[in-house]
């Protein structure tokens, strides 16, 4: 496979100003097939206002996005998420009175194949008919989506398997983000964007959630993720960009960016990143 092949992702030159503030500024970037790839960098580097434009929830002032093969930019979230696009937030999103496993369906909703919504004005009257008619063939689809949400939640063991009925408003934070992986997982992507999946999480926690990610890594899907726990990040990620008003300043594998004179004084002189014990480089 030729390198042009193995690009999932693509960004070229993006920029984006909000009121003549600079967020991102001409970053570039590339993601293969298979790979784990960190955005690390302090509070206010761009971190989150680039994934808004890799997702469609921004667009940018300048610059283009590939991905599948497929120019991006101008194309809304839901069509990005129906290429293989998914990802969680920085702050848990999760609809508190759905229960967990409504969560997770939700997430399976562009797989629906005989109810999947497009461009066209019947979508939504024809999926409003089949979920009132229920006709054979949409029972046993919505059977087997529902089979399929709940083997999502058991790759969580007994953090959400006994609360797969439970309303989501009943979770702790950490089953909240655990939720909302699982219903990223649901979309079956191509493309998983992680914003910064173990917030607020203990040691404890962090650790299951670093488990469940080299599993996944392990699978061969494609890890995009911004993260302050760089223990993690080292650990994790085959590639790390570090992100600093706005700007690249330093990528590559995680043992050579730790090292990069650039990365030690931009950490060293943000007091902001974080706790000393997860920010500290290892």
């Amino acid at each position: 496979m030729s390198v042009a092949e193995s690009t999932l992702l693509e960004a070229h030159a993006l920029h984006r100003e909000f009121g003549g503030v600079v967020a991102v500024r001409d970053v570039s970037f590339a993601v293969r097939r298979g790979e784990v790839v960190s955005i690390i960098g302090p509070n206010g580097a761009g971190k989150t206002t680039l994934f808004n434009l890799l997702t469609g929830l921004d667009r940018p002032d300048a610059g283009r996005i590939w991905f599948c093969g497929h120019e991006i930019t101008a194309l809304s979230p839901e069509r990005r998420a129906a290429l293989g696009m998914a990802r969680t937030f920085q702050h848990g999103r999760a609809f508190g009175n759905l229960t967990v496993l409504e969560n997770v369906l939700l997430g399976a909703h562009l797989r629906q194949a005989l109810t999947a919504p497009d461009s066209t004005p019947l979508s939504a009257l024809r999926e409003l008919g089949a979920a009132i008619l229920k006709p054979p063939a949409y029972a046993d689809e919505q059977r087997r989506l529902r089979h399929r949400a709940f083997a999502l939640l058991q790759r969580f063991g007994e953090r959400l398997t006994p609360r797969a009925h439970q309303p989501a408003y009943t979770l702790s934070y950490a089953n909240r983000r655990r939720t909302e992986m699982a219903r990223a997982l649901a979309l079956q992507p191509t493309l998983l964007l992680l914003d910064e999946p173990t917030a607020g999480m203990n040691p404890t926690e962090t650790a299951e959630v670093l488990d469940f990610l080299k599993t996944l890594k392990a699978e061969g899907l494609t890890l995009l993720l911004i993260e302050h726990k760089l223990g993690l990040v080292m650990e994790l990620s085959d590639r790390v960009i570090v992100m600093d008003n706005g700007v690249v300043i330093a990528e590559g594998a995680p043992e050579s960016v730790r090292r990069d004179p650039r990365v030690v004084e931009a950490y060293l002189g943000h007091t902001h990143w974080g706790t000393p014990s997860s920010e500290s480089l290892p």
